[in-house]
């Protein structure tokens, strides 16, 4: 029962989901449908006016002041995000970008293991070659899978892509989506906002369209 209202503005209308490990869900609807507001709710970046989010079966988020600090924190860190703008450090190396996350929250791991992790993450990304350059040096499909590689780094349960496409060219739409795919093949379970409604029907178990702050379909992308 998620609400979230911008001052009079009701952008999330009492959304019931469920969302099972190892799902993919792909949410499709017109802009200001409330798409991007819900996933954002996921791991805390819009907080809740009403109803809670919960997490593998435990208590997670809750409207504002009823939200435990500590548990919201280690439930964030189960979840990665890649964003409709990459968001990558422009003064720090494709390697250092992907690294900063694990260095920051995990005090016990080496440098030389969190080096090796993110080359390994590159490779899957198809991005090895390109380790030591910084993200002005890579085209916008690149510094994507970059940035999916980063939010890889944390080893989430889950990853939520919010419109991952919609700031490329179309001929860099492919590779991103490829990523995701075999992500999804992997038994990843994400949540995906997409225009990209052929991306969205073969990669999904279920499509959820919104429109005016509600759910109005919930199905499988053959009824779809």
């Amino acid at each position: 029962k998620i609400k979230k209202s911008y001052g009079q503005h009701e952008v999330l209308k009492c959304i019931d989901l469920k969302v099972k490990p190892g799902e993919v869900l792909s949410i499709i609807g017109p802009s200001g449908s409330g798409k991007t507001t819900l996933i954002r709710t996921i791991n805390d970046l819009e907080k809740i006016d009403g109803g809670e989010i919960v997490l593998f079966g435990e208590d997670y988020i809750k409207p504002k002041e009823q939200s435990n600090k500590r548990t919201v924190f280690e439930g964030i860190k189960r979840i990665g995000m890649v964003f409709q703008s990459f968001n990558l450090f422009p003064h720090k190396t494709v390697l250092q970008n992907i690294m900063i996350a694990p260095n920051y929250h995990d005090k016990n791991v080496s440098d030389s293991e969190t080096q090796a992790q993110a080359l390994f993450l590159l490779d899957r990304v198809g991005l090895l070659a390109h380790a030591y350059k910084y993200p002005h040096q890579l085209s916008g499909g690149q510094q994507q899978r970059v940035a999916i590689a980063r939010a890889l780094a944390m080893s989430p349960d889950i990853m939520l892509f919010d419109e991952p496409t919609s700031a490329l060219d179309p001929e860099m739409v492919g590779e991103v989506l490829k990523v995701i795919q075999d992500l999804a093949k992997e038994g990843m379970t994400m949540i995906i906002v997409t225009h990209e409604m052929d991306f969205a029907l073969s990669v999904s178990d279920r499509v959820i369209m919104m429109e005016d702050g509600i759910i109005q379909v919930d199905a499988s992308p053959v009824d779809i």
